[in-house]
């Protein structure tokens, strides 16, 4: 079997490349988090900001179910292709997460509230 030998320059622009794009990635994020944060320092000035309310409930069940739920999955599918080797962490780390978020979501006294 016959390998491709690459170029030492193709190398170099494939492993520049990742860079370049989270290095953009961060400057995007970095100016939407300023202008939006002007924008609420106006609103503010004038009278008009609002804040928004999270619904830390529902958030907390729909993250739990989904972390937990795709932990579980991963998990299987490693322990199935692997067997029991640090790739199982891949799937064991988003099902503890999700797992800890629906405990958060049974225990946690305001989720028990009549509004």
């Amino acid at each position: 079997m016959e390998q491709a030998i690459t170029s030492t320059a193709a190398q170099i622009i494939i492993s520049i490349v990742p860079i370049v794009g989270i290095a953009i990635g961060g400057v995007v994020l970095f100016f939407f988090i300023l202008w939006r944060h002007h924008e609420i320092k106006l609103q503010i000035k004038t009278g008009t900001f609002v804040p928004s309310k999270i619904n830390y409930k529902a958030f907390s069940l729909l993250a739990g179910l989904l972390l937990t739920g795709t932990g579980v999955m991963l998990s299987l599918v490693f322990a199935v292709l692997d067997g029991f080797t640090y790739s199982m962490l891949g799937g064991l780390i988003p099902a503890v997460i999700g797992i800890c978020l629906l405990v958060f979501y049974k225990i946690y006294p305001d989720f028990h509230k009549k509004d």
